[in-house]
């Protein structure tokens, strides 16, 4: 298993145990983090360094109540890793339901995460959200 492999792995189970500062510390202090949404979303958008990664993820559980967030296939590179998977969230507050698709693209340099760009389906994520 590459290194690139298990670092974005272990980013996806950090995420899933809501454990921010384990996700941080996968990250180059330097990281750009950039999210293709919706435009109701708050965390659509471009952000850079721990501190606002960790305000993004905060953005993300206030108005997303993830239900199954899915990675499925993996696509390794030396230094990059592609993630192609599924979740079913509820738009909070109050929204509807949407189930999405989504591709994460990761590139890491030196052993960390250097760069991360998600993109999912906005318009069943904009449709869900009031």
């Amino acid at each position: 298993m590459s290194q690139a492999l298990t670092t974005v792995q272990n980013a996806y189970a950090a995420f899933g145990r809501g454990d921010v500062p384990a996700l941080l510390a996968l990250l180059s202090p330097d990281v750009v983090w950039q999210f293709i949404g919706d435009r109701k979303a708050a965390y659509s958008g471009t952000v850079r360094g721990h501190g606002q990664v960790a305000e993004w993820l905060g953005q993300v559980a206030a108005q997303d109540g993830i239900q199954a967030f899915e990675p499925r296939e993996f696509l390794v590179g030396p230094d990059h890793v592609t993630v192609i998977g599924f979740e079913r969230t509820q738009a909070l507050p109050g929204g509807r339901l949407f189930e999405s698709e989504w591709v994460h693209v990761w590139q890491l340099r030196e052993g960390r995460i250097s760069r991360f760009l998600g993109i999912l389906d906005t318009e069943a994520a904009g449709l869900a959200r009031p």
